[in-house]
Protein backbone atom coordinates (compact mmCIF):
# COMPACT_ATOMS: atom_id res chain seq x y z
CA UNK A 1 0.00 0.00 0.00
CA UNK A 2 1.25 3.49 -0.89
CA UNK A 3 -0.18 6.66 0.67
CA UNK A 4 0.47 10.29 -0.22
CA UNK A 5 -0.35 13.68 1.25
CA UNK A 6 -2.77 15.65 -0.90
CA UNK A 7 -2.99 19.39 -0.36
CA UNK A 8 -6.44 20.82 -1.00
CA UNK A 9 -7.01 24.55 -0.55
CA UNK A 10 -10.76 24.05 -0.59
CA UNK A 11 -10.63 22.04 2.62
CA UNK A 12 -10.70 23.66 6.03
CA UNK A 13 -7.94 21.36 7.27
CA UNK A 14 -4.36 21.03 6.12
CA UNK A 15 -5.24 18.44 3.49
CA UNK A 16 -5.91 14.72 3.29
CA UNK A 17 -4.33 11.35 2.64
CA UNK A 18 -4.61 9.78 -0.77
CA UNK A 19 -4.38 6.09 -1.65
CA UNK A 20 -1.88 5.76 -4.52
CA UNK A 21 -1.56 2.01 -4.69
CA UNK A 22 -3.02 -1.11 -3.05
CA UNK A 23 -2.03 -4.68 -3.85
CA UNK A 24 -2.65 -8.10 -2.35
CA UNK A 25 -0.76 -10.91 -4.05
CA UNK A 26 -0.06 -14.55 -3.27
CA UNK A 27 3.47 -15.83 -2.74
CA UNK A 28 3.49 -19.31 -4.25
CA UNK A 29 6.01 -22.12 -4.25
CA UNK A 30 7.02 -21.37 -7.80
CA UNK A 31 8.10 -17.81 -6.95
CA UNK A 32 11.59 -16.84 -5.97
CA UNK A 33 12.06 -17.26 -2.22
CA UNK A 34 13.57 -13.81 -2.12
CA UNK A 35 10.00 -12.52 -1.98
CA UNK A 36 10.21 -13.27 1.76
CA UNK A 37 13.44 -11.21 2.00
CA UNK A 38 14.92 -13.25 4.88
CA UNK A 39 16.24 -16.82 4.41
CA UNK A 40 14.13 -19.50 6.11
CA UNK A 41 14.88 -23.21 5.85
CA UNK A 42 13.32 -25.25 3.06
CA UNK A 43 11.19 -27.13 5.63
CA UNK A 44 9.75 -23.89 7.03
CA UNK A 45 9.13 -22.51 3.54
CA UNK A 46 7.30 -25.63 2.33
CA UNK A 47 5.12 -25.79 5.46
CA UNK A 48 4.13 -22.13 5.16
CA UNK A 49 3.86 -21.25 1.47
CA UNK A 50 1.31 -23.36 -0.40
CA UNK A 51 -0.84 -23.11 -3.51
CA UNK A 52 -0.28 -22.11 -7.11
CA UNK A 53 -2.34 -18.92 -7.34
CA UNK A 54 -0.64 -16.51 -9.75
CA UNK A 55 -3.21 -13.71 -10.19
CA UNK A 56 -3.42 -10.96 -7.54
CA UNK A 57 -6.41 -10.57 -5.24
CA UNK A 58 -6.14 -6.75 -5.27
CA UNK A 59 -4.34 -4.73 -7.94
CA UNK A 60 -3.93 -1.10 -9.05
CA UNK A 61 -4.02 0.11 -12.64
CA UNK A 62 -3.66 3.50 -14.30
CA UNK A 63 -2.08 6.76 -13.16
CA UNK A 64 -3.15 10.12 -11.80
CA UNK A 65 -6.90 10.63 -11.55
CA UNK A 66 -7.44 7.55 -13.71
CA UNK A 67 -6.11 5.14 -11.08
CA UNK A 68 -8.38 2.15 -10.52
CA UNK A 69 -8.09 -0.35 -7.67
CA UNK A 70 -9.49 -3.76 -8.56
CA UNK A 71 -10.70 -6.48 -6.23
CA UNK A 72 -10.46 -9.84 -8.00
CA UNK A 73 -12.48 -12.81 -6.88
CA UNK A 74 -10.63 -15.98 -5.94
CA UNK A 75 -11.00 -17.22 -9.50
CA UNK A 76 -8.29 -14.75 -10.49
CA UNK A 77 -8.44 -12.87 -13.80
CA UNK A 78 -11.28 -15.09 -15.06
CA UNK A 79 -13.43 -14.27 -12.01
CA UNK A 80 -15.69 -11.23 -11.57
CA UNK A 81 -13.77 -8.03 -10.79
CA UNK A 82 -14.96 -5.08 -8.72
CA UNK A 83 -13.27 -1.82 -9.75
CA UNK A 84 -13.14 1.39 -7.69
CA UNK A 85 -11.66 4.79 -8.48
CA UNK A 86 -8.68 5.40 -6.19
CA UNK A 87 -8.97 9.19 -6.22
CA UNK A 88 -11.70 9.68 -3.63
CA UNK A 89 -11.59 6.37 -1.75
CA UNK A 90 -12.08 7.10 1.99
CA UNK A 91 -10.44 3.82 3.00
CA UNK A 92 -8.60 0.83 1.57
CA UNK A 93 -10.42 -1.77 -0.53
CA UNK A 94 -9.26 -4.53 1.82
CA UNK A 95 -10.92 -2.86 4.82
CA UNK A 96 -14.42 -3.28 3.33
CA UNK A 97 -13.94 -6.68 1.68
CA UNK A 98 -16.45 -9.43 2.51
CA UNK A 99 -16.52 -13.16 1.92
CA UNK A 100 -18.89 -12.94 -1.05
CA UNK A 101 -16.49 -10.71 -2.98
CA UNK A 102 -13.20 -12.44 -2.11
CA UNK A 103 -12.91 -15.02 0.72
CA UNK A 104 -9.09 -14.98 0.67
CA UNK A 105 -8.90 -11.18 0.87
CA UNK A 106 -11.26 -11.35 3.85
CA UNK A 107 -8.89 -13.82 5.53
CA UNK A 108 -6.01 -11.40 5.00
CA UNK A 109 -8.12 -8.63 6.54
CA UNK A 110 -8.97 -10.74 9.58
CA UNK A 111 -5.32 -11.71 9.98
CA UNK A 112 -4.31 -8.06 10.26
CA UNK A 113 -7.22 -7.38 12.62
CA UNK A 114 -5.86 -10.12 14.89
CA UNK A 115 -2.52 -8.38 15.40
CA UNK A 116 -2.14 -7.66 19.11
CA UNK A 117 -0.44 -4.94 21.09
CA UNK A 118 0.21 -6.56 24.45
CA UNK A 119 0.09 -4.07 27.31
CA UNK A 120 0.49 -6.42 30.25
CA UNK A 121 -0.95 -4.70 33.31
CA UNK A 122 0.10 -6.17 36.68
CA UNK A 123 -3.35 -5.55 38.18
CA UNK A 124 -4.99 -7.61 35.40
CA UNK A 125 -2.34 -10.33 35.58
CA UNK A 126 -2.86 -10.84 39.31
CA UNK A 127 -6.63 -11.17 39.20
CA UNK A 128 -8.10 -14.66 39.85
CA UNK A 129 -10.42 -15.87 37.09
CA UNK A 130 -13.94 -17.21 37.27
CA UNK A 131 -14.62 -20.68 35.90
CA UNK A 132 -16.43 -19.06 32.95
CA UNK A 133 -13.59 -16.65 32.05
CA UNK A 134 -12.21 -16.67 28.47
CA UNK A 135 -9.38 -19.14 27.91
CA UNK A 136 -7.24 -16.77 25.85
CA UNK A 137 -4.79 -14.28 27.30
CA UNK A 138 -6.13 -10.73 26.99
CA UNK A 139 -4.05 -7.89 25.61
CA UNK A 140 -3.79 -6.48 29.15
CA UNK A 141 -2.80 -9.86 30.62
CA UNK A 142 -6.28 -10.73 31.90
CA UNK A 143 -7.40 -14.38 31.95
CA UNK A 144 -3.88 -15.58 32.77
CA UNK A 145 -4.98 -18.20 35.32
CA UNK A 146 -7.86 -19.39 33.11
CA UNK A 147 -5.59 -19.69 30.06
CA UNK A 148 -2.97 -21.75 31.89
CA UNK A 149 -5.64 -23.96 33.43
CA UNK A 150 -7.21 -24.48 29.99
CA UNK A 151 -3.88 -25.43 28.39
CA UNK A 152 -3.22 -28.00 31.11
CA UNK A 153 -6.73 -29.49 30.77
CA UNK A 154 -6.40 -29.53 26.99
CA UNK A 155 -3.15 -31.47 27.23
CA UNK A 156 -4.85 -33.87 29.62
CA UNK A 157 -7.74 -34.55 27.20
CA UNK A 158 -5.31 -35.39 24.41
CA UNK A 159 -4.02 -38.41 26.34
CA UNK A 160 -5.87 -41.74 26.28
CA UNK A 161 -5.34 -43.32 29.69
CA UNK A 162 -5.76 -41.72 33.11
CA UNK A 163 -2.13 -42.02 34.22
CA UNK A 164 -0.63 -40.45 31.14
CA UNK A 165 -3.28 -37.70 31.10
CA UNK A 166 -2.39 -36.70 34.67
CA UNK A 167 1.27 -36.59 33.69
CA UNK A 168 0.44 -34.48 30.63
CA UNK A 169 -1.44 -31.96 32.76
CA UNK A 170 1.44 -31.76 35.23
CA UNK A 171 3.88 -31.33 32.34
CA UNK A 172 2.24 -28.04 31.29
CA UNK A 173 2.64 -26.58 34.78
CA UNK A 174 6.20 -27.93 34.91
CA UNK A 175 7.07 -26.21 31.62
CA UNK A 176 5.84 -22.85 32.89
CA UNK A 177 7.57 -23.42 36.24
CA UNK A 178 10.80 -24.30 34.47
CA UNK A 179 10.63 -21.10 32.46
CA UNK A 180 10.03 -19.02 35.57
CA UNK A 181 12.92 -20.78 37.33
CA UNK A 182 15.20 -19.36 34.63
CA UNK A 183 14.21 -15.91 35.89
CA UNK A 184 14.00 -16.67 39.64
CA UNK A 185 16.32 -19.34 41.03
CA UNK A 186 14.16 -20.26 44.02
CA UNK A 187 11.01 -21.19 42.03
CA UNK A 188 9.96 -24.80 42.51
CA UNK A 189 6.43 -25.12 41.05
CA UNK A 190 3.71 -23.17 39.25
CA UNK A 191 0.14 -24.35 39.69
CA UNK A 192 -3.51 -23.26 39.53
CA UNK A 193 -5.60 -23.35 42.69
CA UNK A 194 -9.18 -24.36 41.87
CA UNK A 195 -11.69 -23.00 44.40
CA UNK A 196 -14.95 -24.89 43.74
CA UNK A 197 -16.89 -22.98 46.41
CA UNK A 198 -16.14 -19.52 45.00
CA UNK A 199 -15.64 -20.87 41.45
CA UNK A 200 -12.28 -19.12 41.09
CA UNK A 201 -8.94 -20.05 39.54
CA UNK A 202 -5.83 -18.52 41.14
CA UNK A 203 -2.26 -18.77 39.86
CA UNK A 204 0.16 -19.93 42.57
CA UNK A 205 3.97 -20.12 42.72
CA UNK A 206 5.76 -22.39 45.18
CA UNK A 207 9.37 -21.65 46.14
CA UNK A 208 11.98 -24.22 47.15
CA UNK A 209 11.46 -23.56 50.85
CA UNK A 210 7.85 -24.69 50.47
CA UNK A 211 6.26 -21.22 50.65
CA UNK A 212 3.26 -20.79 48.34
CA UNK A 213 2.76 -17.33 46.84
CA UNK A 214 -0.53 -16.33 45.15
CA UNK A 215 -0.34 -14.11 42.08
CA UNK A 216 -1.27 -11.01 44.10
CA UNK A 217 2.03 -11.22 46.03
CA UNK A 218 4.33 -11.60 42.99
CA UNK A 219 6.30 -8.73 41.46
CA UNK A 220 5.28 -6.94 38.26
CA UNK A 221 8.23 -8.35 36.31
CA UNK A 222 7.50 -11.90 37.48
CA UNK A 223 3.87 -11.64 36.40
CA UNK A 224 4.79 -10.31 32.94
CA UNK A 225 7.32 -13.11 32.50
CA UNK A 226 4.68 -15.68 33.54
CA UNK A 227 2.23 -14.28 30.99
CA UNK A 228 4.78 -14.62 28.19
CA UNK A 229 5.66 -18.17 29.32
CA UNK A 230 1.98 -19.14 29.09
CA UNK A 231 1.67 -17.40 25.73
CA UNK A 232 4.55 -19.47 24.38
CA UNK A 233 2.68 -22.70 25.18
CA UNK A 234 -0.60 -21.63 23.57
CA UNK A 235 -0.69 -22.95 19.97
CA UNK A 236 -3.77 -20.82 19.26
CA UNK A 237 -1.86 -17.60 19.98
CA UNK A 238 -0.69 -16.84 16.44
CA UNK A 239 -0.02 -13.87 14.22
CA UNK A 240 1.78 -10.65 15.14
CA UNK A 241 2.45 -9.78 18.79
CA UNK A 242 3.77 -6.33 19.74
CA UNK A 243 5.17 -5.35 23.15
CA UNK A 244 6.43 -2.06 24.51
CA UNK A 245 9.64 -2.22 26.53
CA UNK A 246 9.43 -5.84 27.76
CA UNK A 247 12.40 -5.20 30.07
CA UNK A 248 10.23 -3.10 32.41
CA UNK A 249 10.27 -4.53 35.93
CA UNK A 250 13.03 -7.02 35.04
CA UNK A 251 16.40 -6.98 36.80
CA UNK A 252 19.14 -6.01 34.28
CA UNK A 253 20.92 -9.36 34.78
CA UNK A 254 17.74 -11.19 33.74
CA UNK A 255 16.98 -9.23 30.59
CA UNK A 256 18.71 -11.85 28.34
CA UNK A 257 16.31 -14.47 29.72
CA UNK A 258 13.17 -12.57 28.82
CA UNK A 259 14.61 -11.87 25.35
CA UNK A 260 15.28 -15.57 24.92
CA UNK A 261 11.66 -16.26 25.87
CA UNK A 262 10.41 -13.72 23.32
CA UNK A 263 12.54 -15.35 20.61
CA UNK A 264 11.09 -18.75 21.55
CA UNK A 265 7.56 -17.33 21.22
CA UNK A 266 8.31 -16.29 17.63
CA UNK A 267 8.27 -18.95 14.93
CA UNK A 268 11.57 -20.74 14.36
CA UNK A 269 12.29 -20.30 10.64
CA UNK A 270 14.66 -23.26 10.74
CA UNK A 271 11.85 -25.70 11.64
CA UNK A 272 8.54 -26.50 9.87
CA UNK A 273 5.42 -24.75 11.16
CA UNK A 274 3.32 -27.10 13.29
CA UNK A 275 1.60 -27.37 16.68
CA UNK A 276 4.91 -26.88 18.50
CA UNK A 277 6.12 -24.11 16.19
CA UNK A 278 3.14 -21.82 15.45
CA UNK A 279 3.37 -19.07 12.88
CA UNK A 280 4.08 -16.08 15.14
CA UNK A 281 6.11 -12.88 14.87
CA UNK A 282 7.15 -10.72 17.82
CA UNK A 283 7.92 -7.00 17.53
CA UNK A 284 9.21 -5.02 20.52
CA UNK A 285 10.39 -1.47 21.07
CA UNK A 286 12.93 -0.46 23.67
CA UNK A 287 15.10 2.35 25.00
CA UNK A 288 17.42 -0.05 26.82
CA UNK A 289 21.04 -0.41 25.57
CA UNK A 290 21.07 -3.83 27.28
CA UNK A 291 18.21 -5.06 25.09
CA UNK A 292 19.83 -3.65 21.94
CA UNK A 293 23.03 -5.55 22.72
CA UNK A 294 21.19 -8.87 23.12
CA UNK A 295 18.83 -9.00 20.12
CA UNK A 296 19.89 -10.74 16.88
CA UNK A 297 21.72 -8.28 14.66
CA UNK A 298 19.41 -8.78 11.67
CA UNK A 299 16.34 -8.07 13.86
CA UNK A 300 17.48 -4.62 14.96
CA UNK A 301 15.84 -1.50 13.50
CA UNK A 302 16.89 1.92 14.79
CA UNK A 303 14.27 4.69 14.56
CA UNK A 304 15.82 8.02 13.59
CA UNK A 305 14.36 11.45 12.82
CA UNK A 306 15.70 12.78 9.53
CA UNK A 307 15.04 16.10 7.86
CA UNK A 308 13.63 16.13 4.34
CA UNK A 309 12.36 18.70 1.88
CA UNK A 310 9.08 18.81 -0.04
CA UNK A 311 8.71 19.90 -3.64
CA UNK A 312 7.41 23.26 -2.37
CA UNK A 313 10.68 23.85 -0.52
CA UNK A 314 9.21 23.32 2.95
CA UNK A 315 11.23 21.18 5.34
CA UNK A 316 9.85 18.46 7.58
CA UNK A 317 11.10 15.62 9.73
CA UNK A 318 10.24 11.98 9.15
CA UNK A 319 10.96 8.74 10.96
CA UNK A 320 13.42 6.44 9.18
CA UNK A 321 14.33 2.91 10.21
CA UNK A 322 18.00 2.02 9.90
CA UNK A 323 19.66 -1.39 10.24
CA UNK A 324 23.08 -2.93 10.62
CA UNK A 325 25.36 -3.67 7.70
CA UNK A 326 26.08 -7.22 6.51
CA UNK A 327 22.56 -8.49 7.28
CA UNK A 328 19.77 -9.59 4.94
CA UNK A 329 18.13 -6.16 5.39
CA UNK A 330 21.04 -4.44 3.67
CA UNK A 331 20.80 -6.81 0.72
CA UNK A 332 17.19 -5.89 -0.04
CA UNK A 333 17.09 -2.19 0.93
CA UNK A 334 18.83 1.09 0.25
CA UNK A 335 22.45 1.41 1.36
CA UNK A 336 21.66 4.85 2.84
CA UNK A 337 19.56 3.21 5.56
CA UNK A 338 22.51 1.48 7.24
CA UNK A 339 23.03 2.79 10.77
CA UNK A 340 26.38 4.47 11.37
CA UNK A 341 28.43 2.33 13.75
CA UNK A 342 29.54 5.40 15.69
CA UNK A 343 25.93 6.36 16.35
CA UNK A 344 25.08 2.83 17.49
CA UNK A 345 28.12 2.64 19.76
CA UNK A 346 27.16 5.98 21.29
CA UNK A 347 23.76 4.51 22.11
CA UNK A 348 25.23 1.33 23.59
CA UNK A 349 27.53 3.45 25.77
CA UNK A 350 25.07 6.22 26.75
CA UNK A 351 27.49 8.19 28.96
CA UNK A 352 30.08 9.78 26.61
CA UNK A 353 33.66 9.52 27.86
CA UNK A 354 34.08 13.27 27.62
CA UNK A 355 31.11 13.81 29.90
CA UNK A 356 32.52 11.43 32.49
CA UNK A 357 35.67 13.52 32.60
CA UNK A 358 33.91 16.90 32.57
CA UNK A 359 31.43 15.88 35.27
CA UNK A 360 34.24 14.78 37.56
CA UNK A 361 36.15 18.03 37.01
CA UNK A 362 32.97 20.06 37.53
CA UNK A 363 32.31 18.34 40.83
CA UNK A 364 35.89 19.04 41.90
CA UNK A 365 35.55 22.76 41.07
CA UNK A 366 32.24 22.97 42.93
CA UNK A 367 33.84 21.33 45.92
CA UNK A 368 36.82 23.73 45.95
CA UNK A 369 34.59 26.81 45.67
CA UNK A 370 32.03 25.64 48.21
CA UNK A 371 31.80 28.05 51.14
CA UNK A 372 30.77 25.39 53.63
CA UNK A 373 33.19 22.73 52.36
CA UNK A 374 30.51 20.08 52.12
CA UNK A 375 31.94 16.62 51.41
CA UNK A 376 31.78 15.79 47.72
CA UNK A 377 29.13 13.19 46.91
CA UNK A 378 30.76 10.16 45.35
CA UNK A 379 28.85 8.73 42.42
CA UNK A 380 28.96 5.10 41.41
CA UNK A 381 31.02 6.07 38.37
CA UNK A 382 33.61 7.72 40.67
CA UNK A 383 34.57 4.45 42.33
CA UNK A 384 38.10 3.52 41.28
CA UNK A 385 37.44 -0.20 41.69
CA UNK A 386 34.75 0.06 38.95
CA UNK A 387 36.69 2.16 36.44
CA UNK A 388 38.24 -0.78 34.54
CA UNK A 389 34.76 -2.23 33.92
CA UNK A 390 33.09 0.94 32.60
CA UNK A 391 33.19 0.95 28.77
CA UNK A 392 35.21 3.83 27.34
CA UNK A 393 36.26 5.29 30.69
CA UNK A 394 39.08 7.90 30.21
CA UNK A 395 42.47 6.20 30.55
CA UNK A 396 43.86 8.96 32.75
CA UNK A 397 41.33 7.93 35.40
CA UNK A 398 42.63 4.34 35.55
Amino acid sequence: MELAYRKDDSLGSLGSLELLKEELAHINTGKDRQALLFSPSEEWFQSTVTGRMTAPFISTEGEGRNRIIKLHQDGGISGRTLARSAVDLPRTVLSVTNAAESPTALLARREMQSWQLLQLEPSSLRQPDEFTAPTKLGTDGSNLAATLYHLARLKKKQEMNEQSSAEAEAQVYAQVGGRLAELLDDVDEVDIDRDDRRELLTLMVKTRDGTIHPARSLSDGTMRFLALAVLELDPEAQGLLCLEEPENGIHPERIPKILRLLQDIATDVEEPVDQDNPLRQVVINTHSPTVVQQVPDDSLLVAELKEDKMDSGQRFKRVCFSYLSNTWREKVSEKSSVIAKGKLLAYLNPVPTGELEMDSKRQEVNYQSSKHRQPKKRRVVDREDLHPWIPGFPKEFL
